[in-house]
């Protein structure tokens, strides 16, 4: 890296890992830009090539987030990694998913990961997240009332911390080659079901809060019915299907390893967030 004063640049900077993110990268020294469509530091739109080269000026380290709610892109963020390149990045940490190099064909999240794998004059690091906790108290996975709707077929999952990713990205950014060529798949500290994670957010909301158990291809119509663009129903029946087939994300201790303490229980970031589903919330 430049012996120049470092700057991050953070995709999705006001997203819930980007912006946990850009608070710590501060908070421990590192100036840190974050870029998004709006409230950020600076204007980044994938499809405005004109936001790219000013949210990459004097930058030497990324956080890269994909374009959201989408599963072709390869090539759109190739073109930005050669920009990346040229502007002077050095490093490279990618916001992937759980299991990405078995994604099916037409979710270009592999091709990304294989593309960073190819290039030289950057290192980069992989984050592969279990799902996200944090789809429970927004509106991914909302409480209705008092009811929480997902397909899952009785299977698990070791859903994780949007925090806890947020912190393993900022080790990989703060020390590159550390974690240069690094994979970690991010999880929770243990498996649950839908019904269990309902079970809890009952308990700490002082609420009734029940799981439906619906099916999968209904469940992904009223995605679409509700606006999510219909190309995107194949990454919706990869990460449910997973979950159906009992092959949902397995505890790993990549979290611990790299930040040396242990990822958040379910319980604790239920507690923390209590507030998400009190009945006035909703």
């Amino acid at each position: 890296m430049s012996n120049e004063a470092p700057i991050a640049l953070v995709l999705g900077g006001t997203g819930r890992s980007g912006s946990l993110l850009a608070g710590e990268l501060a908070r421990r020294g590192i100036t840190t830009r974050t870029a998004s469509r709006r409230g950020a530091d600076v204007r980044f739109d994938w499809d405005d090539p004109a936001t790219h080269a000013d949210a990459l000026a004097g930058v030497d380290r990324l956080y890269l987030v994909t374009p959201v709610l989408r599963v072709s892109y390869a090539d759109q963020v190739a073109g930005f990694l050669d920009l990346a390149e040229a502007a002077g990045v050095r490093h490279v940490t990618f916001l992937s998913t759980y299991n990405a190099d078995r994604a099916p064909e037409g979710i270009d999240i592999a091709a990304v990961e294989a593309d960073l794998a190819s290039r030289r004059s950057m290192t980069h690091s992989v984050l592969r997240p279990a799902w996200v906790m944090q789809n429970f108290a927004d509106d991914h996975l909302p409480v209705i009332d008092g009811v929480i709707t997902a397909p899952s077929g009785g299977g698990t999952e070791a859903f994780v911390d949007a925090a806890d990713i947020a912190a393993v990205a900022a080790e990989t950014l703060l020390d590159p080659g550390a974690h240069a060529g690094a994979r970690y798949t991010l999880t929770g500290p243990q498996t649950l079901g839908f019904g269990e994670a309902a079970d809890i957010i009952a308990s700490v909301s002082g609420r009734p809060v029940f799981y439906h158990d619906i099916d999968q291809e209904a469940w992904i119509d009223g995605a679409l019915a509700a606006g999510i663009p219909a190309d995107y129903a194949v990454m919706l029946r990869w990460l449910t299907g997973a979950i159906i087939t009992g092959n949902g994300s397995m505890p790993t201790d990549d979290i611990e390893k790299v930040t040396g303490r242990p990822p958040t229980a379910f319980r604790e970031f239920a507690e923390r967030n209590a507030h998400a589903w009190t009945l006035e919330a909703k």
